[in-house]
This record gives C-alpha cells, structure tokens and sequence, in this order.
C-alpha cells in the first residue's frame, strides 16, 4: 500500500523538529548564563573565585602542573583556568594590546575580569553543556520528548544558571557526573566493556573536579552489578568501573599522590565544624533546607511537586532508571545533608536529575490526560512545559537583576561621592572597582594583621602568602585578625561586607565579633546598605567613620 504523498513530504520537516528544538533549548541556556555574567566585575564578589584564578594563574608564573591546593581537589577546573588565561595572554601579546609579559600582568592586576571573565565564560559553557547531556540522558530513558522538557527545565534554573555564571568546581563536577551517567545507561542497555571503562573515565575526572562527585561511581557500579548478576558472570567488568576511575583520577590529578601532606592539610581545612553563616542545623533540618531553599527556589512550587513524583513514579517505571540514574540521585542530597555545612551551590550536580524527573512526571501526567480525554495524540506536555519553564525564567531573570545590583558596588559608589581623597579606608571585599581611586585602602589578612592593598599588589601577592596568613580560617576579613594586629585596621573610614555574619552568629562566633566590636569603638555609622528582594543582591553592607586612633 503507497503512503500519501503530503506524509511522506513531512518527514523531513519532523526529522528536523527535535535537533531545532534542542538548538533552541541550547540558545536559551546559553543566554541566560551570558546575561549579566559580568557582575561586579572588576570587584571580585564571591570570595572563592580568586582562590581558583589565583591558583591558576601561579601555576602558569611557576610553569608547573602542580596546583599546590587540593580542597575541591578542583583540579580539572584549575587546569582549565590556567589554559584559559594563557590563551587570553597569547591572543593579548599577539594582537599587540599587551606589549610584553610584565605588562599583561600589570594589566590583570589592575582589572582582574581580563581573566576572570573568560573565566566565567568557561564555566557557562559547561552549565550549557549540562543541558545538552541532560537531552541525551531523558531521550535514552524515554524518547526525545523527554530529553527536551528536561533540558528545558534544566536551562533555565535558576541556581543553575547562578553557578554556571561563577568561577568555581559544581557545573565542572556536574558535567562529568552526566557523562557516567550516561555510560551507566550504557552500561544496562549493551554492558560493552568500552562502557564501563568510559563509566570510570568519566568518574575519575569528576572526582578530580570535586571530591563528593566520586558518588557517581554507584551509577556504573550498579548497572554493572545488576547485569554481571543476571547474565550469572562479568563480574571482572564490574572491578573495571572503579579501576578505571582511579586510574583516571591519579592521571588527571597525580599530585594528590605526589603532593599528599598538601591534600591532607587542605581537607583538614574545608571539613569544618563551624562557619558563620552557613552552619546546618542536624540532617534532618539541613535536608529539609536543601529542598525549601535551593531547590524549591529554582523549580518553583509545581516544579518541586512534579520532581518529588517523577522522583518516585520515575524509578518504579524504569529499570535503567533504578539501576543507572538512581543511586547517585539518592545518595548524593543524603552526603550533602549530613555536613555540618550549608551550601546552596552543593546541591547543583542533582539540579539535573531534578530536572528529569520534573519532566517525566509531566509528560507521563500529560499521557494520561490525553488518554483519559479519548486523544492520546494531544501533546499537552508542551505548553505546559513551556508555562513552568517561563516562571522558571522569570525567577533567573530576576536573580540576574539582582547580581548586576550587588551592594557592594552601591557602597563602591557611595565612597565615591562622600569620602574625601586621600582618606584610608579599610575593605572586607576585593574591590578592584575602587581600589585605583584617590584613597588608600587596608585589607584584612589573618595574622599579618592588615595590609596595605597598593603594596600587596604591587608585589603581585600570591595565594600561598594568602593562606598562610590566615592559618585554616573559613573567611579572611576582620573578624580573623590576630587580635595583636589590630590597630594594624584602624582607618578614617571602613567597609564592613561580613559584620553581620559574626553579629548573628551567637557564642560561636563571639571572639571574631569582639574584633569588630573592638575596632569599631565610638564609630559612626555614616549608611547601611542593605539588599532589596526582586532588585538587588549582597550582604548588609556597613559604611562606617572609625574614630581616631587613642
């Protein structure tokens, strides 16, 4: 029987419905993480970016492949760093903007977003490319039209798209986390031993990007159990996965065997008890933050529901599901709860799987409202796709708003506008935006007390004279001065970004507060800069006329 000729015209116009879509999808997550990834720059807001471009950049100065600092280990991404600046340094020497080494640093050293931009734009396009292994994820688990709803949802979370804007190891992680995933899938469909040695590749490299990303390896590991079990051998296969994975992870990463007193004392520093601020409350409290904050936050209330039935309708109607995507899914947020921290960047690697299960709850739900209305061809799924992913958008667009109005920088202009040339003003903040002004600034810097910031940067400081100074402290600002150093601080005027942390932080924090406490005796408090939801973003920031020194 001949088919009508007009069905068999719209082939090709169907064939190409979904890789449209998904450039779409792309676009749109690409420009969500482009839009406004230039905040506070040339300020440095969050406090860890330097840490990672600092490092990067004295690998290159020392032209090792020695990180010198494992915490994340973070190792994938500092090498990725410091490829970045070396091509902006290339591409700067060659096109003649920068006449020679010495004067490409200078240059840095004055407008630090020369590198940390390009920075950002690495780290958004790793966010992208989470959306991108997002599709092929759900169109492995159930056909393209999943795949794309939740790529969509995915590209355009909010939290997501935050981290994707910042120099730091969670997007990094998560790609690599996606990549085994999918492998694992691999690994339950066809269990070729290509798989599973790509599975652990991958594993190890997320491991190399950050330490609680070697969760991943349950993925593989469970797949290739379930199938060595049912086939009654393979077992060998199965010791392949994590065999490849520390492979992977000593290959990519091989000082942290080279350099193991570093990484013990650099583990020793982030496990913390206490942080002022982000102190968790008990598993039980910290999970239930985690789900209201974070992930309530970017999904929205109809997305969180759609993800807590998707999370459970999902896994019961799916086998590669149970064996492949689950462990990890599970057993991550339960790792991240039991911390004694809170970070809301630490729950981005489960963003993704969120996303998919968001999605399969609503496309199932639209299954069955399209056979419960006898019209099982109605493809609800997309406006309703499209209805929560433009209130998911919203909220990113919002929250971008917000970061292009950071406190910080009001205060940068109120400094401008009241305090008078030639004043001293003590910072908490890397605020490059101000520094080169007609004042002269002093930062806190744990036990050499408060340095002045034109000489530190004139001798280009180096992160290592960073992290000895402040010996194993959660923040370098006033509250982690050597109390003996002290008067080191006094200055005619002061930007207080972290004074609020230590005010509210109760007993715990006592000694850090009596350091302000102390300092600001008989102070004047000039404004009070404080974030405004829906416009701005940042601490409560303290703009304060210290009084003269006894």
């Amino acid at each position: 029987m001949t088919e009508p000729l007009a069905k068999v015209r719209n082939r090709p116009a169907r064939a190409w419905r979904v890789p449209l879509m998904l450039v779409l999808v792309l676009l749109l997550a690409a420009g969500l993480r482009l839009h406004g990834i230039g905040a506070g720059l040339p300020a440095l807001n969050d406090p860890d970016e330097p840490l990672f471009m600092m490092t990067a950049v004295e690998m290159l100065r020392n032209r090792t492949f020695d990180p010198g600092w494992f915490g994340h280990p973070g190792t994938i991404t500092l090498y990725s760093l410091a490829l970045t600046s070396l091509a902006v340094a290339v591409l700067g020497l060659a096109t003649g903007r920068f006449s020679d080494p010495d004067a490409f640093v200078a240059a840095v050293y004055a407008d630090p977003g020369i590198l940390f931009l390009p920075g950002r734009i690495v780290m958004a396009a790793s966010g992208t490319l989470c959306v991108l292994l997002l599709f092929l994820i759900g169109r492995r688990i159930g056909g393209a039209r999943l795949g794309l709803v939740a790529a969509l949802l995915l590209a355009v979370n909010a939290v997501h798209v935050e981290y994707s804007q910042i120099i730091r190891t969670d997007v990094q992680a998560s790609v690599f986390v996606l990549l085994a995933t999918l492998q694992a899938l691999s690994i339950v469909e066809r269990g070729k031993r290509r798989d599973h040695g790509l599975a652990g590749l991958f594993t190890g490299l997320a491991c190399a990007t950050k330490w609680p990303a070697a969760l991943v390896l349950l993925n593989p590991v469970t797949a290739a159990a379930a199938r060595a079990l049912g086939r009654g051998h393979g077992w060998g296969r199965v010791l392949l996965v994590p065999i490849a994975a520390a492979i992977a992870l000593v290959a990519a990463s091989p000082f942290l065997l080279l350099d193991y007193p570093t990484v013990l004392a650099n583990l020793s520093g982030e496990a913390r008890p206490l942080h002022p601020g982000s102190t968790g409350g008990g598993f039980l409290a910290n999970l239930l933050w985690y789900i209201t904050h974070p992930l309530h936050g970017s999904l929205g209330g109809i997305g969180l529901l759609l993800a807590a039935v998707g999370a459970v309708w999902m896994p019961i109607r799916n086998r590669a599901v149970r064996l492949a995507v689950l462990p990890f899914a599970l057993a991550f947020p339960v790792v991240i709860a039991g911390q004694a921290l809170l970070w809301e960047r630490w729950i981005v690697p489960v963003l993704p799987f969120a996303a998919l299960a968001a999605a399969y709850a609503l496309c199932g739900a639209a299954d069955r409202l399209g056979r419960a209305l006898e019209r099982p061809g109605l493809h609800i799924h997309a406006p309703a796709a499209a209805l929560l992913a433009v209130g998911m958008a919203q909220t990113s667009l919002i929250e971008t708003r917000e970061r292009l109005h950071d406190t910080r920088q009001a205060a940068s202009q109120w400094v401008r506008t009241h305090v008078p040339p030639g004043s001293t003003i003590l910072i908490e903040d890397a605020a490059f935006d101000i520094i080169h002004g007609p004042w002269r600034f002093r930062f806190p810097m744990g036990s050499a007390g408060c340095i002045d910031v034109a000489e530190a940067l004139a001798g280009r400081i180096r992160y290592s004279n960073v992290e000895e100074a402040r010996a194993g402290s959660p923040l370098v600002d006033l509250g982690h001065v050597d109390p003996a150093q002290l008067d080191s601080c006094r200055t005619d005027f002061a930007i207080l970004t972290h004074y609020d942390r230590y005010a509210d932080g109760g007993q715990a924090f006592r000694p850090q507060f009596e350091r302000y406490d102390r300092l600001l005796a008989g102070a004047r408090v000039h404004a009070v800069i404080r974030p405004v939801p829906g416009e701005s973003s940042g601490p409560n920031v303290f703009l304060v006329a210290l009084a003269p020194r006894e």
